[in-house]
C-alpha cells in the first residue's frame, strides 16, 4: 500500500490531481448505504503520502491537495442531490451540475484547510496521522456550525456498518467518531517510520477492535422496555414526487392516507382501532390541512375520539396575502382539534429557502419547495407534549443531521419524531444516508427515534440504535409498533461536545509531545 500510493505520489500535473481526486471518490463509497469502509486506509493513506511529501512552506499546495481529495469524496457522498432536479427536469435540471458541483466544492473547502493546517505543523509519519485525525475532525465540526451548517456524510458516518463500533457515538458524537476513523485509516503509514512508531501504532490499531467489542458488549447488556400504552402505526404512503404536489392528486393521496391509517392487517385486523397514535409522513397531503373543515371532519371520523395523529404539514400564521408559511409537524387530537404544533427551524438551503436570492433569482435560480414564499423558520428544537404519550422531540427532515442543538435543554423528551419526505431522492442513495444519521441521533441522546417517511426509509430505532422495525425505500404500507422507552442521557446527551474536543485535544498533544521528543 505504501509503495503503490508513494509510486502514485511520484505523478505530475494532472495526473497526481486525478489520482487525488479519485482517491476521495474511493473513501466515498465508505459511507451507507455502500459501506466499504476497508476503502479509507488506501484512500487516506495515499493522500497522507503526498500531504508529507509536500514543501512545508508550500501552504497553498496543502490547500489544493485537500481541496481535491474533498472534492472526490463529496462528489460521491452527495451525487444523490442530484435526483432532486430530475422531477421537474423541464424547470431544474439545468441546475443540477451547478448544485451537486458547487456544493462538493464548497465542502471540500474544509479539507483543504485541514491539510493546509497538517502541512504547516510539519508533522510526518505517525504524528501527521494524528495530526490530521484531529484537523480534520475539527474541520467537520466546523462544517456543521458554519453558514446554518451541513455536516451531511461526515466520515464518522461509516461507522453505521461497523457493529458496535456505532456505540461510541454516545460518548464522542459523530464528529469524535470521525477522529477516530481518519486514525485508523491512516495507521498504515506508520508502516515506512521507525521501530517506535510501528509499536505505537499497532498499539492505537487495537483500540478499533477493542472499542468494537466494548460496542458490542453494551448492545448485549442492553434492556429492552417499551413506554405502556402506546401503540403506533407508521404510514409510508409512498407517493411519488412528480405527484405529490399536484392539487388535482390532494384527494386522492388523503384518501390513500385514510385507508393505510384504518388497514387491517394479518398481524393487527383491527386497523387503526389497536392504535393509540398514527404518524404521517412530512407534508403528507398537499394542502393547509389545519385549515381544511373538510378533511378535519374526516380525520375526526377516522380518529374516533381515541386516536391522536401526529403528520407533517404546510401551515400558515393567518390567511392574509404576506402570511409566513412553515414546514411543521401537527398533532389532532382524536377529534381532530389542533393540540400541537412544531415549525421546523433548519431550512434547507436552495430548497425551502434561497440564499443570496437578490443574486441568484435575476440568474434563473429558484427554490425546488415550491410555496408562494420562503418558509419562515420556527424558534429552535422544543419537546412537544404529546397526548397518551411521552413529550416528543420533533425535527422534519433535514434536522436529523445535526447532532447539536436537537433535544430542548430546557425539558429531555421521551422520544424523537422524525417526519421526512425523501421522494426528491428516491432510488438514490440519500435515503439510507439519511436513514443511517438519524440513527447515530437515537444512540448519541439515548432516545428511541421514531422515522416516518413518504418514500425512504420508514422505521423505529431503539436507544441504541438498534432498528427495531423499517420499511423499504419505495414501499407503500403500515407498520405496527410500541414505543420503546428511553435510558438515561449517555455523555454526548449530557456534554455533547466533551467527548470529541478531549479527543482531538489528545491526538494534538501527541503529535506536538512526539515531535519534541524527538
Amino acid at each position: 500500500m505504501i509503495r503503490l500510493a508513494e509510486t502514485i505520489a511520484g505523478l505530475a500535473g494532472w495526473r497526481r490531481s486525478l489520482a487525488v481526486l479519485a482517491a476521495g471518490a474511493m473513501a466515498g463509497l465508505a459511507l451507507p448505504p455502500f459501506g466499504l469502509w476497508p476503502v479509507l486506509a488506501p484512500a487516506f493513506v495515499l493522500f497522507l503520502v503526498l500531504l508529507e511529501k509536500l514543501p512545508r512552506g508550500k501552504m497553498a499546495m496543502g490547500f489544493r491537495l485537500g481541496r481535491t481529495f474533498g472534492f472526490g469524496y463529496f462528489l460521491v457522498a452527495f451525487h444523490w442531490i442530484g435526483f432532486a432536479f430530475f422531477v421537474d427536469a423541464a424547470t431544474y435540471l439545468w441546475m443540477m451540475p451547478f448544485a451537486v458541483c458547487g456544493l462538493a466544492a464548497g465542502m471540500a473547502i474544509y479539507w483543504g484547510l485541514a491539510a493546509m493546517a497538517a502541512q504547516a505543523t510539519g508533522f510526518s509519519g505517525l504524528r501527521l496521522v494524528m495530526g490530521f485525525a484531529a484537523l480534520l475532525a475539527i474541520a467537520e465540526w466546523l462544517r456543521g456550525h458554519l453558514l446554518t451548517g451541513f455536516p451531511w456524510a461526515a466520515p464518522g458516518l461509516v461507522v453505521d456498518g461497523m457493529g458496535g463500533l456505532a456505540q461510541w457515538a454516545s460518548v464522542f458524537g459523530m464528529t469524535g467518531l470521525t477522529a477516530l476513523i481518519l486514525l485508523w485509516a491512516g495507521l498504515p503509514l506508520c508502516l515506512k517510520g521507525s521501530i517506535g512508531e510501528k509499536r505505537l501504532g499497532l498499539a492505537l490499531l487495537a483500540l478499533l477492535p477493542l472499542l468494537w467489542g466494548l460496542g458490542a458488549w453494551r448492545l448485549a447488556g442492553a434492556e429492552h422496555q417499551d413506554v405502556p400504552g402506546v401503540s403506533l402505526r407508521l404510514v409510508q404512503p409512498a407517493i411519488a414526487q412528480d405527484e405529490k404536489w399536484r392539487e388535482d392528486n390532494a384527494r386522492q393521496i388523503f384518501d390513500t392516507l385514510l385507508g393505510l391509517s384504518d388497514e387491517a392487517t394479518a398481524a393487527n385486523p383491527e386497523g387503526i382501532g389497536s392504535r393509540t397514535h398514527v404518524l404521517w409522513p412530512e407534508s403528507a397531503v398537499p394542502f393547509l390541512i389545519d385549515e381544511s373543515p373538510v378533511a378535519k371532519e374526516e380525520l375526526a371520523r377516522l380518529l374516533s375520539g381515541r386516536t391522536v395523529l401526529i403528520t407533517g404539514a404546510i401551515r400558515r400564521d393567518g390567511s392574509a396575502a404576506n402570511a409566513p408559511y412553515h414546514n411543521s409537524i401537527i398533532t389532532f387530537d382524536g377529534h381532530a382539534n389542533v393540540a400541537a404544533r412544531y415549525d421546523k427551524w433548519r431550512l434547507v438551503p436552495g430548497g425551502e429557502f434561497l440564499p443570496l436570492a437578490w443574486l441568484l433569482e435575476p440568474l434563473g435560480f429558484r427554490r425546488v419547495v415550491t410555496v408562494p414564499a420562503d418558509f419562515t423558520a420556527g424558534p429552535g428544537p422544543v419537546s412537544v407534549s404529546v397526548q397518551g404519550a411521552p413529550a416528543a422531540a420533533m425535527i422534519v427532515c433535514y434536522e436529523a443531521i445535526f447532532p447539536h442543538a436537537l433535544i430542548d435543554p430546557a425539558r429531555r423528551p421521551g422520544w424523537i419524531v422524525n417526519l421526512t419526505n425523501d421522494g426528491w431522492f428516491d432510488g438514490s442513495t440519500g435515503p439510507a444516508q439519511h436513514f443511517a444519521q438519524a440513527r447515530l441521533r437515537a444512540i448519541e441522546q439515548g432516545l428511541p427515534m421514531v422515522r416516518v417517511a413518504n418514500t425512504g426509509i420508514s422505521g423505529i430505532v431503539d436507544p441504541y440504535g438498534e432498528v427495531k422495525t423499517k420499511m423499504a425505500n419505495g414501499e407503500r404500507g403500515v407498520i405496527d409498533s410500541s414505543l420503546p422507552a428511553a435510558i438515561a442521557p449517555p455523555l454526548y446527551a449530557r456534554y455533547v461536545d466533551l467527548g470529541f474536543a478531549i479527543l482531538v485535544s489528545v491526538l494534538l498533544l501527541f503529535a506536538t509531545i512526539s515531535g519534541v521528543r524527538r
